[in-house]
């Protein structure tokens, strides 16, 4: 039979209205799936019962003939969404016992299409971070091995003394050569890694994310899988734990672009409970997947030829380009002026709004709670033992930018800058730029451990290309398209003209067809 977790959310679907399978043999496959791969470390929380009760309910309704867009296809849901009576923690220590009694928007629109519940996925402390190496759970472990040079090997069921050593891992013997791969744990990024290893270790036929600087795109380049930011407002932040709020938005991870659109379309939606929501249609998104892109303008933008950036990054994205240009776009250069001011703006603007949503985790509500002498203490002790490093570091920084005498320096200026930057983008769009094409991220996946060093800035560097869609709410699209020289996969960044989605899955599609799908050889 085939292996039912190797198939994409659209073939699932298919076989399912088909009778190839049904929703409970799919769900099943998916939480044994899962079982086998705990190493990774990708989910918090398995929710098995709940999980089969959804697919046999998904059953009976296409039975029936009633099922929705999602009916029995199983999904992970990263740790910040609010799910009712199911742990939902933000992987904060302060938060490890909470239990909603609500159900985020976001998630209710998921099940309302059918879609089943697999558990909650792992992520950095209140989506802080860029390696999911913050998570109060540990850090998530990515599916993917670097790749290091062939080696002859023997016949025996062993090495030879040639590549005996403690960086090699041995994977058996079939031919008489082989690719050795390092065992160093590499990191899946963050802050949604556990999203984005669970859907490229086939963990889940799709996955939700949450994106404030870059936690979808970026662990989505580092995992080949696909991975949206839609336009701020699109996606309800509702029952979402809020990080940054005016730069939050809620996004799909998928293993193919229709997947991802498919995603989207039950995710989006005006809902009055969010009053950032936008009372927009919400198109048929997966219809603009594998239209002409002949005639479209697709921008290179020159500032985003950093110093530093990897020769074979820079080599991806002329590739990239070249796809396009070959399916018929028009490539032009374009400036964005601001870029460079970026990533400092959003590290003011981003700490500050968590000092102050993270301000109700006192200990007195809900959540862990460390007695003391007083009230104070309490406060004092709770947040203290409750946070880990990374969240703290964060909010003494959001603290300080707000605190009288620097706010106009700092924070004012920071909004300021703001407005440039999403200034830039609108003189683009505005002479005839369909979508802009850049780089996702930096480098490949670096191994866990080497960027947590006592300069954060290294890791922050790592936002450098996604944090300007953010900071200008704008939508923005990273699609595999290629690898590393050690095997690594590579993502490109599409970005978008608010609203405009549907664009960036065309144009995701052409790269996708001709780069291909990435998957990790399994050694989990």
């Amino acid at each position: 039979m085939t292996d039912l977790t190797k198939l994409t959310l659209t073939e699932a679907r298919d076989g399912l209205a088909k009778k190839s399978f049904s929703a409970l043999e799919l769900t099943d496959a998916h939480l044994a799936a899962i079982e086998a791969a705990r190493a990774l470390n990708a989910y918090v929380l398995e929710t098995p019962d709940q999980a089969r009760a959804m697919a046999r309910a998904a059953d009976e309704r296409l039975a029936k003939g009633a099922g929705g867009p999602l009916e029995g296809i199983p999904l992970g849901v990263k740790d910040m969404f609010a799910t009712r009576g199911v742990r939902t923690t933000a992987c904060a220590r302060i938060l490890s016992n909470f239990v909603p009694p609500y159900e985020s928007t976001v998630t209710s629109q998921l099940w309302r299409d059918g879609a089943v519940m697999l558990g909650k996925l792992n992520n950095d402390e209140f989506a802080m971070g860029s390696s999911n190496e913050t998570s109060a759970f540990g850090p998530v472990v990515s599916p993917w091995r670097r790749r290091i040079e062939k080696k002859i090997l023997s016949e025996s069921r062993g090495p030879s003394k040639d590549v005996a050593g403690p960086d090699l891992v041995w994977k058996g013997m079939k031919t008489s050569e082989e690719e050795i791969y390092d065992t160093a744990k590499l990191v899946p990024g963050g802050s949604s890694g556990g999203s984005a290893a669970a859907v490229a270790a086939n963990l889940c036929l799709g996955a939700t994310g949450t994106d404030t600087g870059g936690s979808i795109r970026q662990p989505a380049a580092f995992t080949g899988t696909v991975g949206i930011k839609p336009t701020y407002g699109r996606c309800s932040r509702w029952g979402i734990v809020a990080f940054a709020s005016s730069l939050d938005q809620a996004g799909p991870f998928a293993r193919t672009v229709e997947d991802a659109a498919i995603l989207l379309r039950s995710m989006a939606g005006h809902d009055p409970k969010d009053t950032t929501s936008v009372d927009r249609a919400v198109p048929d998104y997966a219809a603009a997947v594998g239209k002409s892109v002949k005639g479209m303008k697709i921008g290179i933008p020159k500032e985003y030829r950093v110093d530093g950036m990897s020769a074979e990054i820079e080599k991806l994205w002329g590739e990239g380009a070249a796809m396009l240009k070959a399916a018929g776009a028009e490539l032009v250069e374009v400036s964005l002026p601001h870029t460079k001011y970026a990533l400092p703006a959003y590290y003011i603007v981003a700490p500050a709004e968590a000092s102050s949503n993270l301000a109700r985790y006192d200990g007195v509500r809900y959540g862990v709670r460390v007695p003391g002498r007083d009230i104070v203490e309490m406060y004092e002790k709770t947040r203290a033992e409750g946070f880990g490093p990374e969240v703290r570091r964060r909010i003494m920084i959001g603290t300080y930018v707000l605190s009288a005498g620097y706010y106009d320096a700092y924070y004012l200026r920071a909004q300021q800058v703001r407005t440039l930057i999403r200034k830039d983008f609108e003189d683009c769009f505005a002479n005839g730029v369909s979508a802009i094409l850049t780089p996702a991220t930096p480098s490949a996946a670096f191994g866990i451990g080497e960027k947590t060093s006592e300069d954060p800035v290294e890791m922050y560097l790592n936002d450098v290309f996604t944090v300007t869609v953010n900071m200008a709410g704008l939508p923005g699209l990273a699609v595999p398209a290629g690898r590393d020289s050690q095997g690594l996969p590579l993502g490109l960044q599409l970005i978008g003209r608010p609203f405009d989605e549907e664009t960036l899955f065309t144009l995701g599609g052409v790269i996708e067809q001709t780069a291909g799908r990435f998957t990790p050889q399994r050694w989990w």
